[in-house]
Formats: C-alpha cells, structure tokens, sequence
C-alpha cells in the first residue's frame, strides 16, 4: 500500500500563490493576513464536527493516532537530556509520546499538525508543546502562525503570532519561541495540507446519516410514512391548520413522516390513511457497509485494526498479519516524519546526536508467551538466529 506524502514545513522568503480547490485568501479585513483553511477559513471545524458524528470514521482516526504514537520512546545510553525530554516534554509535565499522539491525531484527522517549540538564549532547556491544529492559520508572508482560538469570531487583539522554525522569536517572558507546521503532501495545495481521508468524506457523511435514519426509526417505533385523508367541516382555515397540527403532534414522526390532508366530508367518512410502504432496509444496510468499507480505504488504514470485524469473529492471526502491513506502509513512514524535526531540534540546541530517537511499536496482541528470550521470539519468528553467539550459547547451557 503506498504511504502519502508528507513535509514538515520551515519559513522561507519565497511568494507562490495560493492553488485553487478552496483555498483563498481570507476576505475580512480581519483576518486579510492569513491565507484561508478552506473556502470560509473554517474547514478544521467542518473536519471535526464530521469526526464527531462518524462512528467508524472517528474510531479509524482515533485507533490510527494511537499506533502512530506506539508505546513511549527510547534513545541510545548516555542521552540523559534526551531522556529528560521523552518523561517530561514542556512545563506542563506532557510526555513526549503524549505530544506526539495528540499531534498524530491532529494530522489524521485535519492533514496539519503544529508545534510549538521553546528554549531561551542560552539553550539552557527546551520545551514541546502540542498546538491544537484548528487554531492556526499561515500568514500571508510564509514566516508566521497566527493562533486564535475561535476562527468564526476573530478579534486581533487576542490572537498570538509566532515565527515558523528554525526561526524563534523572544517574548516577554525571555523564552525563544517557534512552530513546527507538518502537513501531508497534496499537489495544488501549498499552504496547508489536505486530509489523507479526502476521498472518503462522502462515506462518512453517508455513515452519519445512515445512523441517524436508524435513530429517527426507533424514535418513531418503526411507524409507516404516509398520507392521512382527514374528513370533516371546518369554518375557516386558521381552524383547519389547528386540526392538521394536532394530528401532526400525535401522530407524525420522521421517518414514519405523515403527510395531513384536510378536505370537505362528503356522505359517510372517507378518512384513511394511505400507507408507503418501503422494502429497502436491506439497502440501507447495505449502503452503510459499503460506506464503511471505503471509509477504511480511504484512510489507507484496515479493518481489523480498527475493531470493524469483530462481530463477523475475533482472529488473531488477521490482526497481527494487517497490522505488521500496516507498520511498514503507514505507521513507520508517518513515525519517522514526526520525528524528523525533533530530532534536527535537539541536535540544534544541545548539539547531540539524536538519530537514535525511537518510537516503541507493540502489536496490539501476541502470540509469545511472555517469558520468551529475543533470540527465541526471533527464532519463532523466522527471523535471524545465531546459534553460535557467545550469550544465547550460555543461555541455552543455563537451560
């Protein structure tokens, strides 16, 4: 399965201009220094209302982040300042995986994520912090992230700008700040990156509202849709409204919708109800799958991973197979460009080589019994086994 693209971005003194498909600079005189997230500058806040509405659309972004975030970090030995940094990552006392899961979610969910970075003059520490993705936009010029945190009531006085990296800016309070902007390659697009689900954004509307006919079913207790033929005289039409909006009160539901009509009484009563009768559940059914289905396509992500076949049965043979595949198309590429610029970071300011920053993986079960060796788990494995190295040699002589 082929990985998207993926850049981390750095100030630069070039102008392009903006592509097309929805991306604009933003018309008020507000917020003219920004260039427009989508065609109102409000398309974090679409993105996050359909993750909150999408069951299986916000399980697979949810599952997704986590995997990318693994288990922790490690380093080399003697990296105690890079250890320091992996337990407690800012002033807030956030661990750098806890970091890194939140700026994962951001990028699976919006196709961006940002960071804040902090040190001062001296390079006596270094801080990082998580920015929620819906609060930023770029500035016009490509060197600044303006924050703000409600887009749909931009005041100028309460947003806060700060250069991109490597260049820092020193605030009142003597730190040197920047931001880190990652975002997932999208040819047209070259300010801000585009959500790797893009493609799928009509299943998870169509899985949204598949959910919410099943809720209006069981709301109205299964009742048919139809027309209701009312007889009977009226004086006016303002009695004849009131009629139609009591038996709408009682009777009416959506679906099971009732469609009131009020005419003159003939001879005898002629009042009925005309029923529609509808025998497409099993499409229904079968249009929520198929939705469901290139959800998970379009994620590039599987469906064991995400909890989407248990009820068909529980095989651990499908989870672990899926999710090895899915560590070396999705999880490592998207590790490794997380990493990138922490690493190149703390190189800058401590002048370490931190190429050996690391992401733990686990699969999300195993088969091995816990009090394996490595040399037994990789010998069950298939992997290398030197039977001739000096420390399995004694341990196999200890057996």
């Amino acid at each position: 399965m082929a990985n998207k693209g993926n850049i981390w971005r750095v100030a630069t003194t070039r102008n392009r201009a903006e592509p097309l498909l929805g991306s604009g600079m933003v018309a008020s005189t507000a917020t003219d220094k920004v260039w427009c997230w989508g065609d109102n500058n409000m398309l974090p806040y679409a993105l996050s209302l359909i993750a909150r509405n999408s069951v299986a659309h916000r399980r697979i972004i949810n599952d997704k982040a986590d995997y990318i975030a693994g288990k922790g970090l490690t380093c080399d030995a003697g990296l105690d300042v890079v250890k320091q940094l992996i337990s407690c990552a800012n002033g807030s006392g956030e661990s750098m995986r806890s970091v890194i899961a939140r700026l994962a979610l951001d990028e699976a969910m919006f196709g961006n994520a940002f960071m804040e970075v902090v040190t001062d003059a001296q390079k006596s520490f270094l801080s990082l912090y998580h920015v929620d993705a819906s609060t930023c936009r770029l500035a016009r010029d490509e060197e600044r992230v303006v924050m703000h945190h409600d887009w749909s009531q931009f005041r100028a006085s309460e947003a806060v700008s700060l250069p991109l990296y490597p260049n820092f800016e020193e605030q009142a309070d003597g730190t040197l700040r920047a931001v880190v902007h990652y975002k997932d390659y999208e040819p047209m697009f070259s300010h801000y990156g585009v959500a790797p689900y893009v493609a799928g954004l009509d299943a998870a509307a169509i899985l949204y509202k598949t959910d919410r006919w099943n809720v209006s079913r069981i709301d109205n207790s299964f009742q048919l849709s139809g027309v209701m033929m009312l007889d009977g005289a009226v004086g006016d039409e303002d009695e004849a409204g009131r009629m139609v909006r009591m038996a709408e009160e009682k009777f009416a539901g959506n679906p099971g919708q009732v469609l009131f009509v009020l005419r003159e009484s003939g001879e005898g009563d002629s009042s009925r109800f005309i029923p529609i009768d509808s025998k497409a559940d099993g499409d229904w059914v079968k249009l929520h799958e198929q939705a469901e289905s290139d959800l998970v396509v379009a994620h590039s992500w599987f469906r064991s991973l995400s909890g989407l076949d248990y009820s068909s049965g529980f095989s651990t043979e499908r989870i672990l197979h899926e999710y090895e595949v899915a560590l070396n198309t999705v999880i490592l590429s998207e590790q490794e460009q997380l990493l990138e610029p922490i690493r190149q970071i703390i190189e800058r300011i401590f002048s370490l080589n931190a190429s050996s920053l690391t992401i733990v993986n686990a699969p999300p079960m195993s088969t091995k019994p816990a009090y394996m060796r490595v040399w037994e788990a990789r010998k069950a494995d298939g992997l290398d086994y030197d039977e001739s190295d000096p420390s399995q040699q004694l341990f196999l002589a200890q057996l």
